[in-house]
């Protein structure tokens, strides 16, 4: 996907896999689906969790950070808390808000050990849904995917395929999100493809 940019009036960004977006849906079925969410608003959150500056924090997003279980997701796929460490949190929102996120975040830490980085020119992210999108994964992923074990509202930093990705189950469908290195984004897509040529007829 290719869009104006809202930081800069006339300046275009192109996605990792602008070129491939209509392989991606044609590479879909009835069962499992495959798209880029390009552009997400991703922020790396810093801070010890036992600090008085989280409860600022979350005040600033309106948001609780999961920090009793890991890999545990707070919020929804509009802004959510992904928890990826013990005192470390990925952000993600829509498109252009990192601006805002960081500037609430400093003030928010401004007397207390922590960091905030944008990071969102980091990653893009690829939408898998479908019934059939966790035999999918299980081609590809070592992590135990089942219901019991891996439920709407978890992530996990882990490896699909040979990519390192944060991989967040959204809804029961099942339907997931995996956020992977820009070099990567290319690679993902076509092993996901490649497992998906099963259940898709291909």
């Amino acid at each position: 996907m290719t869009v104006v940019s809202p930081r800069r009036t006339g300046a275009l960004r192109r996605s990792p896999l602008a070129d491939r977006a209509a392989e991606l849906a044609a590479g879909g079925g009835r069962d499992v689906r495959l798209a880029e969410e390009p552009f997400l608003t991703q922020v790396n959150l810093r801070v010890h969790p036992g600090s008085p500056a989280v409860a600022r924090v979350e005040h600033a997003l309106d948001l609780a950070l999961p920090h009793h279980e890991p890999n545990l997701v707070s919020g929804d796929e509009t802004a959510a808390a992904l928890w990826l460490g013990p005192d470390e949190w990925l952000l993600v929102g829509p498109d252009g808000r990192a601006p805002h996120l960081v500037a609430a975040l400093g003030e928010a830490l401004a007397d207390s050990l922590g960091s905030t980085v944008d990071v969102s020119a980091n990653r893009t992210t690829l939408r898998l849904s479908g019934r059939m999108s966790r035999e999918v994964l299980e081609k590809l992923c070592s992590l135990d995917l089942h219901p019991r074990a891996f439920t709407p509202g978890h992530c996990a930093q882990t490896l699909v395929g040979r990519a390192q990705v944060v991989l967040w189950q959204l809804g029961p469908e099942p339907e997931y999100r995996l956020l992977v290195r820009n070099s990567y984004a290319n690679y993902l897509a076509s092993v996901l493809l490649d497992a998906m040529a099963e259940f898709t007829g291909r």
